[in-house]
């Protein structure tokens, strides 16, 4: 990683104040901060983006960071977690840890340590292997079981459907062009002039709105395909 690389933070913490403090630290850094005011609302969060590092506050008005960090561990989200807290002591941190935070900071902190903290959290994952599951709005995709979820229900695929599916999750809320997909899906650095991503394109919108109120693949006429939340 370079030293400079600008990451995407999401940081829960009911603390307008303190919010307000971390991400004037970050922006000096040049990354992006994603506030959520509540512990529901950062769980939320975390499962619709991909983010580089969460930092979680430990005590928050609803959910607290301890049941929030299990929550994530249990849904297979694996970005590295930093937990906050004004509770300082060696059980403290173990409980943290224990839960699934990747790191323990006790309050007052100062804003370097902070930084280098978030740093070094990033480079130790930068090696890791994506997370075993992606979640984005009601969509789930299982990807060493290669299997796909809307709204909790299975979505029965082919073994290239699901790679389209997967490849949508991986660039979720983003538009995706025929090129990407020829290059990244089925490995071609040309176009060879077919509809073989029109008909694949079709037969996965099919499976994922079957019986389901609302779409689940948007076409952006000249551009590509962006996959939609299916909520």
């Amino acid at each position: 990683m370079e030293p400079d690389q600008a990451l995407n933070i999401l940081y829960v913490e009911d603390d307008q104040r303190a919010a307000a403090e971390v991400q004037e630290l970050a922006a000096e850094r040049g990354d992006r901060i994603v506030w959520e005011s509540s512990g529901s609302s950062g769980l939320l969060r975390a499962g619709m983006e991909r983010f580089d590092v969460i930092i979680l506050d430990r005590m928050l008005g609803d959910l607290d960071g301890l049941t929030i960090v299990k929550r994530l561990r249990e849904s297979g989200v694996g970005t590295p977690v930093l937990m906050l807290s004004a509770l300082g002591r060696t059980s403290d941190r173990a409980e943290g840890l224990e839960a699934g935070a990747d790191d323990y900071l006790a309050k007052p902190f100062e804003g370097p340590e902070l930084l280098a903290r978030i740093k070094a959290l990033h480079r130790r994952s930068s090696g890791r292997e994506h997370s075993a599951v992606i979640l984005y709005g009601a969509f789930e995709c299982h990807v060493k079981a290669r299997t796909a979820f809307r709204q909790n229900r299975h979505l029965a695929l082919s073994p290239r459907e699901f790679e389209l599916f997967r490849y949508f999750m991986e660039n979720a809320g983003e538009i995706v062009t025929r090129e990407m997909l020829l290059r990244d899906v089925w490995g071609m650095s040309f176009d060879p002039q077919t509809n073989v991503v029109d008909v694949n394109i079709g037969r996965l919108r099919r499976k994922l709105e079957e019986s389901f109120a609302t779409p689940a693949l948007e076409t952006i006429w000249g551009s590509g395909y962006r996959l939609l939340h299916g909520t």
